[in-house]
């Protein structure tokens, strides 16, 4: 489901219709969406990796190691992979926009994400 988007464009930022025509050479081009097949996952935990051609994002869930805590004391965390997306540096480069403009809209519109946990906590009594 697309949403239209209520403002304009932040200083510096090229309206979408402008990016598509950059990225496509000029050429108007028609884009239909197929969501037949498309499955759902959750992800906590990514790790990024790269070669001179293809960025390779691998997505999954941070889970702790119980039986590994209660042996030594000291918390072990498994990263469990679930999804690879591999993609040229182009491709890489318009997600990495694209996310920073939807983090920056969502942030003014319901305050900053702090991503230190220890600064979200709230002081115990």
């Amino acid at each position: 489901m697309a949403t239209k988007r209520e403002e304009g464009p932040a200083p510096g930022e090229k309206p979408i219709e402008e990016q598509a025509r950059e990225q496509t050479g000029q050429r108007q081009v028609q884009l239909r969406i197929n969501e037949q097949g498309m499955q759902a996952c959750y992800a906590n935990a990514f790790r990024t990796n790269g070669t001179a051609e293809e960025v390779i994002l691998d997505f999954g869930l941070n889970l702790m190691n119980p039986a590994v805590q209660q042996q030594q004391g000291q918390p072990e965390i498994i990263f469990q992979i679930s999804e690879r997306v591999i993609m040229n540096y182009y491709s890489a480069k318009r997600l990495a926009i694209t996310l920073s403009q939807l983090i920056r809209r969502h942030e003014e519109q319901f305050g900053e994400l702090e991503l230190d946990v220890a600064k979200r906590r709230k002081n115990a009594l």
